[in-house]
């Protein structure tokens, strides 16, 4: 497994940006598909995007935050970022980064075999 550190969450006004990041370190980074998933308060987790590892690049984006939110890697630093702009209140969330073994992504935390312990990411006016 993968050991899995975020940083990055804080409070936000309506509108505004935030950047995620999550380290990696324990296993080769760069053979991992990484993924964003965030859980709301009393609501289950949910997908929010994913990026393939190194030699694919390919990204997927929940619905909600496709054209709003960007993921991207850097594999020399080992970490994953999400790029928030335009958050909105419904975006106010614990955020995970989690590693797939695979290497190709998917929008399912049971395909996810390692998470981090999460960032609060609250949106408010």
């Amino acid at each position: 497994q993968v050991q899995l550190v975020e940083s990055g969450g804080g409070l936000v006004k309506i509108g505004g940006s935030l950047r995620l990041s999550c380290t990696a370190s324990g296993r080769t980074f760069s053979n991992y598909a990484m993924g964003w998933f965030r859980q709301g308060s009393g609501k289950e987790r949910e997908f929010v995007a994913a990026i393939s590892w190194a030699g694919g690049r390919s990204t997927y984006y929940a619905d909600s935050v496709k054209g709003r939110f960007t993921i991207s890697r850097d594999n020399a630093k080992n970490t994953v970022y999400l790029q928030m702009n335009n958050l909105a209140p419904e975006d106010t969330a614990v955020y995970y980064c989690a590693a797939e073994g695979s290497g190709l992504g998917s929008r399912h935390t049971y395909d996810y075999d390692s998470w981090g312990q999460g960032t609060q990411v609250t949106v408010s006016s």
